[in-house]
């Protein structure tokens, strides 16, 4: 495993922040090429050895919070600590056999120039390794190994993201050699992202926007673009439909990176989970390995927060679930939550109670847009 790991320490970066880069196919192939090759010499050496897979450890105990200096935004990394997938050990058995066949379906991919969903993976996999891949979830880990093994993205390696985010509002977005598309024209149901994050790096923006409004739940995007709000408040909205996925936060990134000035709202439900999906456009997700740090976004809290309870009638509150609890106590344990987002889930977890975005509607269906505007204008967000 020490020749593995320093054979693949000099061949990757070495430095603090553990990164995935994003690499052009041929430069993929050559690393899947130099970890066999390792590989093969330990084996073919005088005292031959199944060595183990060195790999970034993803757990939450590695990861460390980048303060932001020259910039509002921090983010979520994962430093030097290595875990390991091995033969030798009989729980470990398959794991470390599936990164390897992993590893071979994406080199077969790059070579013939394709690009797949994880889902897609799943299956082929699952046909041709089913005594080594029963379950997607299976899968999902298996290419966070490989991300973690490789340094690369898991785009680089021609998996691409399942996307479920949408756009509306006051934005143009036109694809190379196509129409613009004015995403205030799509209806409630919006612009789909796609997931080809190629596509949206190429995409050609437009907006006289002021404001980026992000919204938890796919039900309230629906209200807000059919309402029109994004013309009251001159703004894009934006979803993924509850926890956002890498082409949806790719998308916001892009945007926040080509209008810098401005600010990136989010209205989520008063509970635990909501203050996590906020957490995550705003810092990143150790979930996504590596690639956590990337695409992390300035965002701001614009509600439910405690001082909209006063909004919402005492029936529509809601007991916090047990699901709830769990997340608040990650959340708790998180070293990138500001203090001001640590009192509101303090304020949650002392009241033991929840509150959605739709109990704002007894103040009557057109009240969600008066809402955003009075916040936005006395801009009440934290």
């Amino acid at each position: 495993m020490d020749d593995l790991s320093k054979s693949s320490m000099k061949f990757f970066s070495d430095q603090q922040l553990c990164f995935a880069d994003i690499l052009l196919p041929h430069e993929v192939q050559a690393r899947i090429q130099v970890a066999v090759l390792n590989f093969l010499k330990i084996l073919s050496s005088p005292d031959p050895a199944i060595s183990d897979l060195p790999l970034i450890n993803r757990k939450s105990s590695n990861s460390r919070v980048s303060e932001g200096i020259l910039t509002d935004v921090s983010w979520i990394f994962l430093s030097h600590s290595f875990c390991s997938r091995s033969l030798m050990k009989a729980n470990a058995t398959k794991a470390f056999i599936r990164v390897w066949k992993v590893m071979e379906m994406c080199f077969e991919f790059l070579t013939q120039e394709k690009r797949v969903t994880q889902r897609e993976l799943f299956y082929k996999l699952l046909c041709d390794s089913p005594h080594y891949f029963s379950s997607q979830l299976q899968v999902n880990r298996t290419i966070q190994d490989v991300v973690a093994l490789l340094r690369c993205s898991r785009y680089s390696l021609g998996i691409m993201a399942s996307s479920k985010g949408l756009v509306a509002g006051r934005i143009l977005l036109q694809e190379p050699n196509q129409e613009a598309v004015d995403c205030s024209a799509c209806g409630s149901s919006g612009y789909a992202i796609s997931g080809d994050l190629n596509l949206l790096e190429s995409l050609i923006m437009k907006t006289d926007a002021r404001y980026i409004v992000v919204v938890e739940k796919h039900a309230i995007f629906q209200r807000l673009a059919e309402d029109h709000v994004f013309n009251q408040i001159p703004s894009i909205l934006l979803t993924a439909k509850g926890y956002p996925d890498i082409a949806t936060r790719f998308l916001l990134h892009r945007v926040s990176r080509a209008f810098p000035d401005l600010p990136i709202l989010a209205l989520v439900d008063w509970n635990p989970a909501g203050l996590a999906i906020l957490s995550t456009y705003k810092f990143g997700s150790i979930g996504m390995g590596l690639e956590a740090y990337r695409y992390a976004c300035n965002v701001k809290w614009l509600g439910l927060r405690g001082d909209d309870l006063q909004l919402i009638p005492q029936q529509s509150l809601a007991p916090l679930k047990p699901r709830d609890l769990q997340i608040a106590r990650s959340l708790i344990s998180s070293t990138t939550l500001q203090d001001n987002y640590r009192q509101e889930l303090a304020v949650m977890m002392q009241s033991g109670q929840r509150a959605e975005i739709e109990a704002l509607y007894f103040n009557g269906y057109d009240y969600l847009g008066k809402y955003l505007a009075k916040k936005i204008v006395q801009a009440n967000y934290i």
